[in-house]
């Protein structure tokens, strides 16, 4: 009876947690608000658990993640090119994104989850072109 007991609340507690989880979606641009070549919006605050879909409304984008900038054991990803793309943030920390063929020309984006507890490491890592100011901006948002 008491694992019954304690299965029927795990399960309840999960269903909660799933309930009150965010979708976020990045739109992959040619051109947006603040240039060409985006991630639109670049910075997004989530929470763990919560979804961030990359939506690819322009062709040959992808979203991968920046090595040295992902929160301690994240998986490593790279999405396909031209696919919409979903990923469940669990880890606390901040999530560095790159476009793969256009990450010279500064498409870039940041996702904070929870605490941005690898800040310094995802910081210090060192950036080329256009990346380099684009992410000045954004993480000039991290709170």
């Amino acid at each position: 009876m008491l694992r019954r007991t304690l299965a029927v609340a795990a399960a309840l507690a999960l269903m909660t947690a799933a309930a009150f989880a965010e979708t976020h979606e990045v739109k992959m641009l040619n051109k947006g608000e603040t240039g060409s070549m985006v991630f639109e919006p670049a910075y997004v605050a989530a929470e763990p658990g919560d979804t961030v879909t990359f939506v690819s409304v322009d062709k040959g984008h992808n979203a991968e993640g920046i090595k040295g900038m992902l929160p301690d054991g994240v998986t490593p990803f790279k999405s396909k090119m031209s696919k919409d793309f979903s990923l469940v943030v669990e880890a606390e920390g901040l999530y560095g994104i790159k476009c793969t063929p256009h990450y010279g020309m500064g498409m870039v984006a940041l996702i904070q989850v929870g605490e941005a507890v690898n800040l310094d490491a995802a910081s210090a890592v060192k950036q080329r072109g256009k990346a380099k100011k684009r992410f000045v901006e954004i993480f000039a948002q991290v709170k």
